[in-house]
C-alpha cells in the first residue's frame, strides 16, 4: 500500500512504514502523515533580525523553533546538522497548544510570536498550520523561514495565518536548482504568493562558483523587482559546511559588489555575516 504527499512538487509515492525524500513525512495505513509533528530539535528565543528579517517588526525578539529534514539536498547547507536529518535525531515533544503558552509567557521579554525556521518547515505542514492558529488567536505573529518549495494549493492555504516569510531564493537557474532537488520556477510562484498576503523578505546565500556571477544577481534582483522593489534581499556569505568543506567563504568583496548590483533594481539590500 502506498500514498502520495502532496506538499511539495516531489510528490513522493510512499509505501506503508517508508519516508519521503524530506525524511520527514511517511506513510501509516495508506495515507501520508507528518512525522516530525511537534518534534523539535531546536528552540531559542531570537532578534527578529536573525531570521533574517530587517523590516518587520526590527528590534523585536521571536521564539524560533525547527524540527528535523528537508525537502532539498544542499551540498553547501549551512545548517546540516538538524535539515539533514530523520526521525533518529534527538527531539522534544511539543504540542501546537504547549508552543503557544510558551510563546506567551516570552511576551515580557520583547517576543512577538513564533518562527518556524532551522530545518525546512513546511514539510511539517500540518504543525505549522496548527500552532499558527493557535498563535493568531494569542494575538501574536507567525513567522515562517523556508526554501518556497511547496506546492500552491497548501501554501495558499497557510498563507492568512502567516504575517512574514523569508524565502530562500537560492540561485536564479534551473540548473542550480536542478542540483540541490528543486524548481526555480515554484520558488518563484511561492514569494509571488506570498507577497499578495503576508510580509516577505528573501535570502540568497552566495556560494563561490556556483551562483555568484554579476550577471545571475542581475536578473535576481530584476525579477525581484518586478515583483515588488520594496521586497528587502538579504545577500549572505556561505561558511564551508557539510559536503563543501573545501570551498573558501565567500569573498566579502564579492557580497558588496552583488549588493550594489542588487541595489540597481531593489530599495532595500542588506549584506550578511560580513
Amino acid at each position: 500500500m502506498s500514498a502520495e504527499c502532496r506538499i511539495c512538487p516531489h510528490h513522493c509515492r510512499i509505501e506503508d512504514d517508508r519516508l519521503g525524500r524530506c525524511r520527514a513525512r511517511g506513510a501509516r495505513n495508506g495515507e501520508v502523515v507528518d512525522l516530525n509533528y511537534g518534534r523539535l530539535t531546536s528552540a531559542g528565543l531570537d532578534p527578529i533580525e536573525k531570521k533574517p528579517l530587517a523590516r518587520f517588526f526590527p528590534g523585536s525578539m521571536i521564539l524560533s523553533v525547527g524540527s528535523y529534514g528537508c525537502n532539498f539536498r544542499c551540498g553547501f547547507c549551512q545548517n546540516h546538522s538538524i535539515s539533514m536529518c530523520g526521525p533518529d535525531e534527538r527531539y522534544e515533544y511539543c504540542s501546537p497548544e504547549q508552543l503557544t503558552n510558551a510563546a506567551v509567557r516570552l511576551v515580557p521579554e520583547g517576543n512577538i510570536g513564533v518562527a518556524y525556521t532551522y530545518n525546512e518547515p513546511l514539510i511539517g505542514y500540518e504543525f505549522v498550520r496548527d500552532t499558527s492558529r493557535l498563535i493568531h488567536e494569542a494575538g501574536l505573529k507567525n513567522v515562517v523561514v523556508t526554501n518556497g518549495f511547496i506546492n500552491k494549493e497548501p501554501l495558499r492555504e497557510l498563507l492568512p495565518l502567516i504575517d512574514a516569510f523569508n524565502i530562500d531564493l537560492k540561485a536564479f537557474s534551473e540548473e542550480f536548482y536542478h542540483r540541490i532537488g528543486g524548481r526555480l520556477e515554484t520558488v518563484k510562484d511561492s514569494i509571488r504568493l506570498a507577497c499578495g498576503t503576508s510580509h516577505v523578505e528573501v535570502t540568497t546565500l552566495i556560494v563561490p562558483g556556483l551562483n555568484d556571477s554579476e550577471t545571475e544577481m542581475e536578473a535576481l534582483s530584476s525579477w525581484l523587482a518586478g515583483v515588488s522593489p520594496d521586497i528587502p534581499l538579504h545577500i549572505t556569505r556561505f561558511f564551508p559546511r557539510f559536503e563543501m568543506l573545501d570551498t573558501e567563504p565567500t569573498p566579502v568583496a564579492d557580497i558588496l559588489r552583488l549588493a550594489d548590483i542588487a541595489r540597481q533594481h531593489l530599495r532595500y539590500v542588506y549584506e550578511g555575516n560580513i
